[in-house]
């Protein structure tokens, strides 16, 4: 990879040191809602031209008797687009990652999932980034009362299964991890 010559002079000209960005890195993760822990060491990679690494993902949903699957309508600002998702959130240092994925249902939606499964594991841009997401399901879940990040999606719906590849196809599931995760589960169920 080549080396990021232009970074270094800017942090150089700008008087900012390699903690000092991993700070600012950090800080605008917060405000994501995101917890990231770079320091020095992670910006001296980044102007050696190495790409950073991403913390695994955890995603889930619960599919109920009446084969509908849990999911959140929500707008994604880096493509200004709407779609429907599944929960997902990043794992924790030391957090399993099936506890993650259920964490981040109830968070997310106020339903706390059953026994969960294992779906999919998806890297859904190995070209551009380490990250992996991690998905899972359960066939029951117990709604435990108003999501605590309900500002993450607009609405919270059960989707008739048999209606996925018709949502695909029209474009509103468009994160591709969230497509083929919706697609198996509409293979397997039905």
């Amino acid at each position: 990879m080549q080396p990021n010559t232009l970074l270094d002079a800017i942090l150089d000209e700008a008087g900012i040191s390699h903690a000092g960005l991993a700070a600012h890195v950090n800080q605008a993760g917060r405000a994501r809602g995101l917890t990231l822990r770079y320091e020095h060491t992670a910006v001296a990679r980044w102007l050696k031209g190495q790409r950073p690494r991403l913390r695994p993902v955890a995603v889930a949903t619960v599919v109920n008797d009446a084969n509908e699957v849990l999911l959140l309508w929500r707008h994604r600002f880096i493509t200004d687009s709407w779609g429907w998702e599944l929960a997902a959130g990043v794992v924790e240092d030391g957090e399993d990652v099936a506890a993650a994925a259920a964490r981040e249902l109830e968070e997310e939606t106020g339903w706390r999932p059953g026994p969960l499964h294992h779906l999919i594991s998806v890297e859904p841009s190995n070209g551009l980034t380490d990250a992996r997401h991690h998905i899972y399901w359960s066939h029951e879940g117990e709604y435990v009362g108003d999501p605590v990040d309900a500002f993450e999606s607009d609405r919270r719906e059960w989707v008739p299964l048999k209606a996925v590849p018709d949502l695909i196809t029209r474009g509103e599931v468009p994160a591709a991890n969230m497509a083929a995760a919706l697609l198996l589960l509409h293979h397997l169920r039905l």
